[in-house]
């Protein structure tokens, strides 16, 4: 087969199906005046050819996109997966697609990305967490379109907010522990500015052991964000070395808590009988582990599908004003704490 075989087009789809160009047109637009057995038998043409509509130009004369940009600080967290999946789920049953950007927990990255994706101009720019670049701020700001910050209570929002504070939520895990008597505990992570969340966290755990009394000086450093399994595993072990009568630990995310839990394991220390673990995320590893570990489930996914129905709202003109929806984070006690 000749590489330069001709790319079908939609004359040659009008033709086999029997209408004219702007019939085809309006059908791939599911305009309410084409049939459906008309838009059946343009699509079956369609797909005999191999013809993929070319949306550009229509686009442009509507000044619609069809997508929505998003930035995540990790492509393989769980969480912010699930958070896709959300919106992607609300966004679907309105043609709309997602246009991701992995900004590996960097601010400056997240700048660069937030410039190109509006480059594209998209309907809707959600980005996660409430912390910017000056510069990044003002491109939002500016933007002129929907931007909806996301895992995070930021004190001045852009624009839409869904999401909720991390220090808050540490401080329930916190206020769980003392309730039921313990009191010497340590924080695993939060140590890197990059991932603000994780140091909104590390706050709050700070602020929850002091406004009980306690001492908040058990912080162990866990390395650059994302923290690894691994990095769990030797944060754990310099906390048993250096503060061996810990009674318990909140670790920044499920994975580094797993890393926690194994490294009790390898020494022979009973959890929760010796030492209680609890992480952060309700990642699915949390609740089939052994102990099955204490968390916070963070509502990722309905994180994404508030910002989807509210990316509608605005487009839809019955959501003019900017807005905070609050998720309420809930705490799961299971076998790896009191």
């Amino acid at each position: 087969m000749s590489p330069f075989r001709k790319v079908p087009t939609m004359a040659d789809v009008a033709r086999l199906a029997g209408v004219s160009s702007m019939t085809v047109s309006r059908a791939f637009k599911h305009d309410t005046s084409v049939s459906h057995a008309t838009r059946s038998a343009i699509l079956e043409a369609a797909d005999k050819l191999g013809y993929v509509f070319d949306s550009t130009a229509s686009n442009l004369r509507s000044q619609r996109t069809d997508f929505v940009a998003v930035t995540i600080p990790s492509i393989n967290n769980a969480n912010f997966a699930d958070t896709v999946r959300g919106l992607s789920e609300g966004l679907k049953p309105r043609g709309l697609q997602i246009l991701l950007g992995y900004t590996d927990y960097d601010i400056q990255e997240e700048e660069r990305l937030i410039e190109q994706l509006l480059r594209r101009r998209p309907e809707a720019i959600v980005v996660t967490g409430g912390r910017h670049t000056p510069r990044a701020r003002r491109l939002l700001e500016n933007a002129d379109i929907p931007v909806i910050e996301t895992w995070d209570l930021p004190e001045n929002p852009v624009g839409h907010v869904v999401g909720f504070s991390n220090a808050g939520a540490v401080r329930s895990m916190v206020d769980h522990f003392v309730s039921v008597g313990i009191t010497r505990i340590a924080f695993i992570g939060g140590d890197a500015d990059r991932d603000t969340r994780g140091t909104d966290r590390r706050a709050g755990f700070i602020e929850a052991m002091r406004s009980h009394g306690l001492q908040a000086d058990r912080l162990i450093a866990a390395g650059t964000p994302p923290i690894s399994m691994k990095e769990g595993a030797d944060a754990m072990g310099r906390l048993l070395q250096t503060l061996p009568d810990t009674q318990a630990v909140i670790c920044v995310s499920d994975l580094s808590a797993f890393g926690a839990l194994t490294e009790c394991q390898r020494r022979g220390i009973d959890v929760p009988g010796q030492i209680a673990v609890a992480g952060f995320g309700d990642y699915e590893i949390a609740g089939i582990c052994v102990p099955s570990l204490t968390t916070i489930d963070p509502k990722p996914r309905e994180i994404g599908r508030q910002a989807a129905a509210l990316i509608l709202d605005v487009r839809d003109g019955t959501q003019k004003e900017a807005t905070t929806i609050a998720i309420n984070p809930i705490l799961l006690c299971r076998q790896s704490t009191p």
